[in-house]
């Protein structure tokens, strides 16, 4: 009798736990989802420093951070910050092609390389994406596969491919406990998971929880756009320089890489 009954509150307990964390999970994809923000991104493209000539082709995929979601103007946005600072670095102008969508799941990397211009080709794509992916609670074995299907065709389209992978999500203060914590743990399974398909499959992998991730956690009133979950301009730009040197090393700019930066495998850096 006493065993029974010690089942029955265990199995109690798990029912109220699941269902706090749904209500939890529907809240904070309410807020995530409808802000301050809207739903559109600042339209960054153009050609950056185009007195330089020679200029390589940059191509932004994935979701609200490859999109610039929360910088305050155009020049702020992650490719804005990215182009500018590969075209110092390189010499060459960079135009900069932004696919990426506010709230896509790696599901849609596909679209939107199909929507990307007849007989485009980019020296470069930066792929940030997976945060969705964590939120919907997409399987991580469905988000790398279409991750991978992204990466293999850009690689054979003979474009050298960055993924910056998916952020730690337990830098989202205004997400409750304990669902962040869950959060936390998830996005950093499938980081883990889309470095190792990004770069098997011959692309660099940069890991922003490592990278840039302890920024947002130590000055989240900098880091943050209003709505608390997207990056600000400062944000960006923190960002844009942590990726900039994978992207260097992608074009063979760079030979040895930073901590938490990941060559392709089998690469050999110096």
């Amino acid at each position: 009798m006493g065993a029974s009954s010690a089942a029955a509150t265990a199995l109690a307990t798990t029912a109220l736990a699941r269902e706090l964390l749904r209500r939890q999970a529907r809240t904070a994809r309410a807020t995530i989802h409808v802000s301050d923000l809207g739903e559109e991104a600042h339209v960054a493209d153009r050609t950056y420093k185009k007195k330089y000539g020679d200029p390589l082709d940059l191509l932004l995929l994935g979701d609200s951070i490859a999109a610039g979601l929360g910088a305050d103007r155009p020049s702020h946005t992650l490719g804005a910050q990215l182009a500018s600072r590969l075209a110092k670095a390189t010499g060459r102008s960079v135009r900069l092609h932004t696919a990426a969508r506010v709230g896509s799941e790696s599901s849609m990397l596909p679209a939107q390389l199909d929507a990307l211009p007849e007989g485009y080709h980019a020296e470069v794509a930066v792929v940030v994406v997976g945060g969705n992916d964590v939120t919907h609670r997409v399987r991580i074995a469905e988000s790398t596969r279409h991750l991978g299907e992204a990466v293999t065709r850009l690689r054979a389209d003979g474009t050298a491919v960055v993924v910056g992978t998916c952020p730690d999500l337990g830098a989202l203060r205004p997400v409750p406990q304990p669902l962040r914590s869950l959060g936390s743990r998830a996005s950093r399974q499938l980081a883990i998971a889309q470095r190792e398909v990004a770069t098997s499959l011959g692309a660099h992998a940069v890991s922003l929880a490592t990278v840039v991730g302890p920024f947002f956690v130590s000055r989240p009133d900098e880091m943050f756009a209003l709505d608390r979950f997207h990056p600000s301009s400062a944000g960006y730009r923190r960002t844009a320089k942590a990726l900039l040197p994978s992207v260097l090393a992608a074009l063979g700019h760079l030979d040895e890489l930073p901590f938490g930066h990941h060559p392709p495998a089998g690469a050999v850096t110096g």
